[in-house]
């Protein structure tokens, strides 16, 4: 059972307004982003989790990593939309965040979310990938909405981070549900399993949102596996916690 201590960057530019992923790409990705939390602090009881916004005058830490999933959901839930996200800096200030964190059994990863156009040169890219394979910081990239322009830059920043296959690059095309494509991905896999084991940290994860919310009547979820219905049911978790907090 993997131990880490993971920064979620979330991108809040002023191009996450668009809805070509419904409702729009920062639902989407808060979305897709509230599952991996809940994954990830479910998967091992002494994981922690932290969120980092992109954008705005200078990347942020919204919440240090923490075993506390209310907290990452609602950090994430107030992000204000600005500007336009700057990854080298923000990658650099996620990687500081971690070298604090207080379990330093736990292996450090960074998950990127990228939603707009990146304004980094290739080449920057490439030596922070350089300095954070070094440090031993695996990085997992989101890639939707501009995914051809960002193509290249983000292959070249992944392969430069890669270290015996701990990073991993995903892209989602418009159109697609983020949170869809993801649960069936390496970044929900870590050790390698079988796709289903994905599917069960998941469903921990909307099981932990239910029980924050006082909800009943969810079933037995530990082992949900390919159920069609397991979606649905995350997808409903997320939008009544968010109705909750509105």
């Amino acid at each position: 059972m993997v131990l880490e201590a993971t920064i979620l960057c979330l991108d809040n530019s002023e191009h996450v307004r668009n809805s070509d992923y419904a409702p729009s790409r920062l639902q989407a990705e808060a979305d897709a982003l509230n599952l991996l939390a809940g994954a990830k602090t479910q998967s091992n009881p002494e994981n922690a989790v932290g969120v980092l916004s992109l954008a705005g005058k200078t990347p942020r830490v919204l919440t240090t990593p923490t075993q506390d999933l209310g907290a990452v959901l609602n950090s994430v839930h107030g992000v204000k939309i600005e500007g336009e996200i700057n990854v080298c800096v923000g990658v650099q200030v996620a990687h500081l965040a971690l070298k604090h964190r207080q379990n330093k059994h736990q292996r450090m990863r960074i998950v990127l979310f990228v939603g707009s156009p990146l304004r980094d040169e290739i080449e920057a890219l490439r030596a922070v990938g350089k300095k954070l394979r070094k440090c031993n910081v695996a990085v997992d990239v989101v890639s939707f909405g501009d995914v051809e322009a960002n193509r290249e830059k983000l292959d070249a920043f992944v392969t430069s981070v890669n270290k015996n296959n701990n990073s991993n690059l995903v892209v989602v095309e418009p159109g697609a549900n983020l949170s869809d494509v993801l649960c069936g991905t390496a970044i929900f896999n870590q050790d390698g399993a079988a796709s289903g084991s994905g599917f069960a940290a998941a469903a921990a994860a909307a099981q932990s949102q239910a029980a924050m919310q006082g909800l009943e009547g969810m079933g037995d979820m530990g082992d949900m596996g390919d159920d069609p219905a397991l979606m649905m049911a995350l997808r409903i978790s997320l939008e009544e916690e968010r109705a909750r907090q509105e």
